[in-house]
């Protein structure tokens, strides 16, 4: 098979376009275009001595000349698109880490000041009264109850503390739940576990007061940490 001019068949697919082009030049009088139409007419002359199946051939080449660019293109933009979609992810879970470790930390700061704020009360003798400090009574009102709390749970856990017996018992020093037993303010379970605080622990709020906030303390490092816990779980 004989070497076939590329040129000369985009000359010849455009005959037409060639032909006007050369009498435009012509009639113009332009150099440049009479020299195009010259070396047309050459290449048309040239791809005229070429079989037709050639011809079939020189044009199957040149569409895949075209198609292979036109994929090359397609690659170019989509390798743009992957990494442009890439660096958008990289930075939005760059932005997420960094709001998940703000809360963390904001969380791990609150919940050592509350346990702070715990083992400083609890240093000050002053600042809070112990349970034997107040004088036994036949029975006592949910606010004389509330009261004693105030004297002997730090004022910045006081509330956290006053939650949690809000839902156990109502400040209902004497309550009992009837399928399980758990009893008093606490709901302790067994409730002789608050025997530990003191013998009176069944009719004494105070000394009831007393193991709850030693429970919570111990167990959780405070009462407001003792009422997250008690959020997420309905239970403490």
């Amino acid at each position: 098979m004989s070497r076939i001019s590329v040129r000369g068949f985009a000359v010849a697919s455009a005959t037409a376009v060639t032909a006007v082009g050369s009498v435009v030049g012509v009639a113009s009088g332009s150099t440049a275009q009479t020299n195009d139409a010259e070396a047309t007419a050459a290449d048309t002359t040239l791809l005229a001595d070429i079989p037709a199946g050639q011809q079939a051939q020189v044009q199957a080449a040149s569409l895949t000349q075209q198609a292979d660019a036109q994929a090359i293109a397609a690659d170019v933009s989509a390798k743009k698109d992957a990494e442009e979609a890439a660096r958008k992810a990289a930075a939005e879970t760059a932005i997420a880490k960094k709001e998940a470790a703000e809360k963390a930390a904001a969380k791990a700061a609150k919940e050592a000041k509350e346990r702070a704020e715990a083992k400083t009360a609890a240093s000050r003798g002053t600042d809070v009264r112990d349970s034997s400090s107040f004088p036994t009574q036949s029975s006592y009102t949910v606010a004389q109850i509330q009261a004693m709390a105030r004297q002997m749970v730090a004022g910045g856990q006081y509330q956290c503390f006053s939650n949690i017996v809000d839902h156990e018992s109502s400040w209902n020093y004497r309550a009992v739940n009837a399928s399980s037993g758990a009893y008093g303010l606490f709901q302790a379970l067994p409730g002789s576990k608050m025997a530990s605080a003191g013998a009176d622990w069944q009719t004494n709020p105070a000394t009831q007061i007393k193991w709850g906030l030693n429970y919570m303390n111990s167990r959780y490092g405070s009462p407001c940490q003792a009422w997250s816990f008690w959020q997420a779980n309905h239970w403490y």
